[in-house]
């Protein structure tokens, strides 16, 4: 547990310091692999497709209203559907920057978020658990 709470530290400190620089970020193979699955999972609010989210997310996922946590894939899918109800997604995500741990089992994707009509509404910050299936999915999950 401290290992992953070290890891979702110190990816947030490099979120950070690549939000003020503004240059994207994504160097090797498996960032390459997380930055197509959060452009995936980013177009599933696009596509309207909510069983679709649901698949990114992991069983044990945490994800941030506000200051509340959304404990488990089931608590997020029950918040998020009403994104999912309207023709046009209420808003939209794509990652500037993506790392990756040495372990490779960890990844932080950072990027903004934009209202439908592509103003900058703020910014989300993604943590990405490499599962045994091979699968990256998200653990954690809070805008900003």
């Amino acid at each position: 547990m401290a290992g992953l709470l070290t890891g979702l530290i110190l990816a947030t400190a490099v979120a950070a310091g690549a939000a003020q620089s503004g240059v994207a970020q994504v160097e090797g193979p498996e960032a390459e692999a997380v930055r197509a699955r959060e452009i995936a999972f980013a177009k599933t609010m696009s596509d309207r497709d909510f069983d679709a989210f649901l698949s990114f997310i992991a069983p044990d996922a945490v994800f941030f209203n506000g200051d509340t946590p959304l404990r488990g894939r089931d608590a997020v899918g029950d918040a998020w559907h009403r994104f999912f109800e309207t023709e046009v997604a209420p808003f939209s995500w794509n990652p500037d920057l993506v790392q990756v741990l040495e372990s490779g089992e960890l990844a932080l994707s950072s990027g903004p978020v934009s209202s439908p009509a592509g103003e900058s509404s703020g910014r989300f910050n993604s943590i990405w658990r490499k599962d045994p299936d091979g699968q990256w999915r998200v653990v954690f999950d809070k805008g900003s």
